[in-house]
């Protein structure tokens, strides 16, 4: 009976330290996730990108730059470890990145593309379509000033008046 009460006593420890330690395993997995999730925080702002009045006879485009700013905190463990960061674009109302438009009030659309170089070859987007999007680094001290480019193809017949479009700008990190 002495054997029995041992090994069952023994049996009880073993399950009780096997709990403990499945507990320790499961706040230390909770204290993991939770520090994953708070590590870093970006900030991303943007200025408008306006091309001011367009002279429909001119022979030369219309061009114009805007900037994306991208600033992040890091943990404190690595503050001025770099953090990838990748800026998409969407086509707009167009829906194609071949050539975006921007609409009036009226029946017409204007066309224009967004470029990450100021030679106008590459047109920002989201990897699709021809597009590509723009990849850099971000640090606690530096943040990420990106230029956009646009353009406005000359001699497009179109009515006076007000054109817009709405893009979003996606950030992967």
């Amino acid at each position: 009976m002495a054997r029995f009460e041992r090994t069952h006593a023994l049996q009880r420890l073993v399950n009780m330290r096997t709990a403990t330690l499945l507990l320790y395993l499961c706040i230390f997995s909770l204290t993991w996730a939770v520090t994953q999730t708070l590590a870093f925080k970006c900030d991303v702002t943007a200025t408008n990108l306006n091309f001011g009045n367009y002279d429909t006879m001119a022979p030369a485009p219309c061009d114009s730059t805007a900037s994306i700013n991208v600033a992040c905190n890091m943990p404190p463990q690595h503050p001025n470890s770099p953090l990838t960061v990748t800026i998409s674009i969407s086509p707009g109302s167009s829906g194609s990145f071949a050539q975006r438009q921007m609409q009036s009030t009226s029946t017409d659309n204007l066309n224009y593309n967004l470029y990450s170089n100021a030679s106008f070859s590459t047109i920002w987007g989201d990897g699709g379509g021809s597009s590509s999007t723009q990849v850099g680094f971000v640090t606690s001290t530096t943040p990420w000033d990106a230029t956009l480019y646009g353009r406005i193809p000359a001699l497009q017949n179109i009515r006076a008046g007000s054109y817009s479009d709405t893009i979003t700008v996606t950030i992967d990190f």
